[in-house]
């Protein structure tokens, strides 16, 4: 088993050099790290392009033998502790990450299903990769972002869906104004969220709706407000004048479930 022991390694430097958003986008790459993570990329048969291991976890058997067995089926580079540490995103790395190929996007967004979820201008990536678990969790395919929603492949977003990165399309929209009016013509409504609406968010039948999000800061744009059908806000019994973006899409998109169950 040959080791790479020094981060000059070319094939270091362009593992690393995809924590930047410009070198993945050209490059039609991101990293994934983690045991769960991987083994979710070979379980849903990702186009995963290689797999680096820290010499640790080998030594130690931190990874267990089945997937050891697997990886070896892949492309896989070992690396010493020192090289591993540059290419972690996390302070108490599990000794493996994946390369993965970013898979051919739907550009046209799918209306075969109840709703469709619209990210206007999310930012922290946290919130983006909770915000896609929960859509994941509720069996939708598809997400569509506007240009100004963080990186979905940012790692921080990628360790944060939780294996969803590799089961929801993500259709990023050049212009959402315009996406809206397409989707309306379909015969969806869009449903805004604003503390200012006179309807809760249980007074909507969730059929044929887009859910719009919005910034962490400043809400959905007023643009945005414009081209809605229904206003709705989140009933609050205490203080706190708002929730966290991903914890109030959780709480509308459930409310949807509860819809769909009930």
């Amino acid at each position: 088993m040959q080791i790479i022991t020094s981060k000059d390694n070319e094939i270091v430097k362009n593992i690393k050099k995809l924590k930047d958003k410009k070198y993945r986008d050209q490059e039609g790459k991101f990293l994934v790290e983690g045991i769960k993570m991987v083994e979710e990329a070979i379980t849903e048969n990702v186009a995963i392009d290689k797999i680096v291991v820290c010499e640790d976890c080998v030594n130690d058997k931190s990874i267990n033998q089945n997937l050891m067995y697997e990886i070896a089926k892949y492309d896989c580079i070992y690396v010493s502790e020192k090289v591993f540490l540059t290419l972690t995103d996390v302070s108490n790395p599990q000794g493996i990450l994946a390369v993965i190929n970013k898979k051919e996007s739907e550009k046209d967004i799918s209306y075969e299903e109840d709703i469709i979820v619209l990210l206007d201008g999310i930012q922290d990536p946290g919130n983006l990769g909770t915000i896609l678990r929960t859509v994941d969790s509720i069996g939708l395919k598809q997400i569509v972002i506007s240009q100004e929603t963080a990186d979905p492949f940012n790692p921080k977003v990628v360790r944060s869906t939780m294996g969803a990165i590799y089961r929801v399309n993500i259709i990023k929209s050049e212009d959402v104004l315009e996406t809206l009016k397409d989707i309306k013509k379909h015969k969806f409504e869009v449903v805004a969220t604003s503390p200012w609406a006179d309807k809760t968010i249980y007074d909507v039948d969730y059929t044929k709706k887009v859910i719009v999000i919005g910034n962490e800061a400043n809400g959905i744009s007023e643009e945005v407000l414009k081209q809605s059908n229904i206003k709705v806000k989140i009933p609050m019994l205490g203080n706190t004048e708002s929730l966290n973006a991903s914890v109030a899409a959780g709480i509308v998109l459930y409310e949807y479930v509860r819809n769909k169950i009930k």
